[in-house]
């Protein structure tokens, strides 16, 4: 209506004749507003391509979890060996009101003796911490494993007396199977184990406790590129002799005394093909009958052993 100011929208413009008129508040103005350029397809949020690459990111980081997260130890028993071993544990959780054990005891006086915090929590706070729920009321927080670069450990063989003996793993997917290689590694008078970065077992609470305690006393360290760090160690001076069923060099033709790294690869896919091409001799050990391929930690103890006999002669 005309000359009605209290309409709503109601604005009086000047110069106009017809009085209080509605308008749109400045909305259709802004509707007609460039909103610039078009992002890219990653970047819109319904988009098949943004919808991708937000699963890539969320795997990324899974996988750097995986590699560099501390690792909780669940379980009576498994806490009770860990302590042990010797892992270098950060804190022991023991449920409120959890029944008390000669496992849960032994747990609480070790960890007190080796200086690691011990705190009571509520129940339901261990339950988080685990998938199914089966931590026995006590779970030990254990860091990640704080590897050697191959530069250093290579520096550190070379000035021992001893000449260097190195052991390299090639497709070691399982922890045990490390944790009993470096047990043996610390055994008979190595310097070290590398590891691959990728695709490999790494140093986790189970590896401690296999090792016995060796982890604690032997460096580990990682490799970006196994294949360069043998050519690397080869320039300097190490025989590369790789352990695999199929090898053409019997165990007692090598020579034991020379600076040494062994590399040794799974029972099943054994030795890759670039790390195979750049061993300087491939040693089998020779066995009576049609007997199976032994494990990978065993047949890495009776070479070590063998180098140890030769060393000691």
């Amino acid at each position: 209506m005309a000359g009605n100011s209290q309409r709503r929208g109601a604005v009086r413009k000047d110069g106009s004749k017809k009085g209080p008129v509605v308008g749109s508040g400045g909305v259709r103005r802004r509707g007609l507003e460039g909103k610039g350029a078009t992002p890219p397809a990653h970047q819109r949020p319904h988009h098949p391509a943004a919808k991708r690459a937000a699963k890539a990111a969320k795997q990324q980081r899974g996988r750097a979890r995986k590699t560099d997260e501390t690792e909780m130890v669940l379980g009576r028993n498994p806490v009770v060996e860990c302590l042990r071993a010797g892992v270098p544990a950060t804190a022991l959780y023991v449920a409120l009101g959890a029944e008390t054990d000669e496992r849960m005891t032994e747990a609480v006086t070790r960890a007190a003796d080796s200086g690691i915090a011990i705190l009571e929590v509520p129940r339901v706070d261990l339950d988080r911490m685990s998938t199914n729920g089966l931590h026995q009321g006590i779970a030990l927080q254990v860091p990640p494993y704080d590897y050697a670069h191959p530069d250093d450990m290579l520096r550190a063989a070379s000035s021992d007396v001893a000449p260097a003996l190195l052991v390299a793993l090639d497709n070691i997917s399982d922890p045990r199977n490390l944790g009993a290689i470096v047990r043996s590694v610390a055994a008979f008078g190595g310097h070290g184990v590398v590891i691959p970065q990728r695709r490999s077992a790494s140093v986790t609470a189970v590896a401690w406790r296999t090792s016995a305690g060796a982890a604690a006393r032997l460096r580990v360290a990682r490799a970006t590129n196994l294949t360069r760090t043998l050519k690397s160690w080869a320039d300097a001076g190490l025989q590369v002799v790789g352990l695999d069923a199929d090898g053409d060099t019997a165990l007692d033709e090598i020579d034991g005394t020379r600076p040494m790294v062994v590399v040794v690869g799974s029972e099943g896919k054994g030795l890759s093909r670039l790390v195979r091409e750049n061993c300087d001799a491939i040693v089998s050990i020779p066995m009576a009958g049609k007997t199976e391929s032994l494990n990978a930690s065993v047949a890495a103890g009776v070479v070590l052993a063998e180098i140890a006999r030769q060393r000691r002669r």
